[in-house]
């Protein structure tokens, strides 16, 4: 169910004067627009990956002051995010579109970077509340939506046309081209969005790989070239704005794991990213140098691996994937397990194969682990345990602090600058981070030459103009509050439902019943209770009986001598009280005390 929750100076000119101003207030644009379309001003809205990585929703939208029906919109990306873990029960998290109610019939297009679900999840929810729009996205970003699309049968699919690095395309008022970038997952595309406010550049997330294996390097001629036609606003991922320095290439990550299948003795099981295709493809490749046979495991990578090979960009040999019920048929140096759950997933394969919960596979002592995979922020202690219980059942571990085995798929800080220098904008807005991240990146912009004046960081919510005369945020709040998903109901959990919820972990559930002589007002048995996540009841006999005494003179005070009708309302309030502040009394828990009373 879902729920609403400074340019680099030119040749002769000199750099403006320090401002004391902070990041994030921008310059303010004239209060009076230019009669012109030149007055209008492009409007930057985020609605998700502004203050988290993940739950990715851009809106682009060209604002003409002399037009009173409002100007065309663009959209990039349309990703979910995983819930918190104080979020218990809910699938995930999706953007929340209320700012696009009223303005669907303006939306000429939704462009779709990459096929990681923070950039594609949120679609199949989508879909009808905006109107149906036209999606553009590469073929095997395409392939992974439509995939998805699969579980999702009773909603119509949506249209997707092709496009690729070359393309470009008419949206309305914006004329939208795209450039080739590198990140985890093949065919990633930057795009290139043009307006009579001037050239929008949204990097995607985006690292710059100069020899990675399975696709050519990221197009920085094509960067530059869009640099010096000029770049009224960069919007820039910040994923890894705190780190100094340079990923490391996937070539590297191809050599080190190489090295583990020259001494592994036994099987070698590899945890990743279900998404992440390159990794899967370079360890399906050194098995086949190295004689094994490989199984894949998890639902989500199986998904993945069958579009990328439908589609042609993984290559495996006849007879290389083999079904995990045949694990037993090989000799254990000839296989390789590929599998989901390098993040210490409870239901993931590598967490169900530790605790030998696996059908087909348990862990052997000559097994040897890879993590590829970077721990996500949050999921530290998951991993650990993971970690932990895997070093006390197999030979050897190996992870990304140990050895170069996973490259990230998000740019550096060197690469960061990078993309500032080739496309040398004269705004700047970081996107697809934390805050801190944001802060970072931005302060990274000002070291790179973007006046300070001219940076703004926007989070989730805000709406941003910009133009060749400034950039600023605007009164105007965009909705985003958290749209959870869990199950298939529509609007049902809200914060209420999350407290209850929360409530009930931390506490636990008392019910007592109650049944009232309607005469009398009197309790004609001894009341029952139910106890579920607060005591043991057999070991709180005592407890209760106090419980039962209480709960009849609760209910005899507001029933007994009192004016008729009784006010049963008013009497299971007054049992919730008294009954919860005893508990609490004795305990010093707070369960959720539900009282049920019958009237007979």
């Amino acid at each position: 169910m879902i729920t609403n929750t400074r340019p680099r100076p030119r040749a002769g000119q000199r750099r403006r004067a320090f401002s004391p101003r902070p990041f994030g207030q921008g310059r303010s644009l004239p209060k009076t627009p230019d009669p012109t379309i030149r007055g209008g001003y492009l409007k930057f809205v985020p609605l998700g990956g502004c203050g988290e990585v993940t739950r990715s929703m851009y809106i682009y939208e060209y604002v003409d002051p002399r037009s009173p029906d409002g100007g065309d919109i663009v959209i990039v990306d349309m990703g979910l995010q995983f819930p918190d873990e104080d979020m218990p029960g809910i699938d995930y998290l999706i953007p929340n579109v209320e700012y696009l109610k009223d303005k669907k019939h303006r939306i000429r297009g939704v462009v779709i970077t990459h096929g990681h679900y923070d950039h594609i999840g949120a679609i199949p929810h989508l879909l009808d509340p905006l109107g149906h729009p036209p999606f553009y996205a590469t073929a095997l970003t395409r392939g992974m939506i439509l995939k998805r699309h699969e579980d999702f049968s009773q909603i119509p699919k949506p249209k997707i046309e092709v496009i690729n690095s070359e393309s470009k395309i008419k949206l309305g008022i914006f004329d939208i081209e795209f450039f080739h970038v590198n990140h985890n997952i093949p065919d990633c595309v930057g795009v290139v969005i043009k307006s009579p406010a001037g050239t929008a550049v949204h990097t995607g997330d985006f690292k710059f790989d100069h020899s990675p294996v399975s696709e050519r390097p990221a197009d920085i001629g094509r960067l530059s070239a869009i640099g010096r036609d000029g770049v009224l606003l960069l919007v820039s991922e910040s994923t890894h704005a705190e780190f100094p320095g340079h990923q490391i290439s996937e070539a590297e990550v191809q050599r080190s794991l190489e090295e583990i299948f020259k001494v592994a003795h036994g099987r070698i099981i590899g945890g990743t990213f279900s998404s992440l295709l390159t990794r899967i493809q370079q360890m399906i490749w050194l098995s086949e140098k190295y004689n094994r046979k490989v199984i894949i495991e998890g639902y989500s990578m199986k998904q993945n691996v069958a579009v990328a090979r439908e589609l042609g960009y993984m290559k495996v040999k006849k007879g290389t994937i083999i079904e995990a019920k045949e694990v037993d048929n090989f000799p254990d140096d000839r296989l390789t397990i590929i599998c989901t759950g390098a993040q210490g997933e409870d239901k993931a394969v590598l967490m169900r194969i530790a605790n030998n919960e696996h059908r087909n596979i348990g862990l052997k002592a000559n097994d040897s682990i890879l993590f590829s995979s970077s721990v996500i922020p949050g999921n530290e202690a998951t991993v650990q345990k993971l970690k932990d219980l895997l070093y006390k059942k197999v030979a050897k571990v190996y992870h990304y602090a140990n050895m170069d085995i996973h490259a990230g798929g998000h740019a550096k800080r060197d690469e960061l600058k990078m993309m500032l220098e080739l496309t040398k904008p004269k705004h700047f807005i970081p996107m697809h981070g934390n805050y801190f991240m944001l802060k970072l990146h931005a302060e990274l912009a000002n070291e790179s030459g973007v006046e300070k004046n001219n940076i703004l960081i926007a989070e989730d919510g805000d709406t941003v103009a910009v133009n060749s005369d400034g950039i600023h945020k605007l009164k105007e709040k965009a909705p985003n509050d958290y749209i959870m998903v869990d199950g298939l109901g529509v609007g049902d959990v809200k914060e209420v439902v999350l407290r209850d919820r929360q409530h009930l972990a931390e506490d636990g559930i008392f019910v007592i019943i109650a049944i009232v002589d309607s005469k009398t007002g009197k309790v004609k048995t001894s009341p029952d209770i139910i106890s579920r996540g607060f005591i043991y009841l057999r070991e709180s006999q005592d407890l209760l009986k106090d419980v039962r005494h209480k709960t009849k003179l609760a209910v005899e005070e507001c029933t007994v001598g009192k004016p008729r009708p009784i006010n049963w309302v008013h009497l299971r309030d007054e049992l919730r009280e008294k009954i919860g502040q005893f508990l609490f009394s004795k305990t010093l828990r707070r369960p959720m005390v539900l009282p049920v009373v019958i009237e007979v």
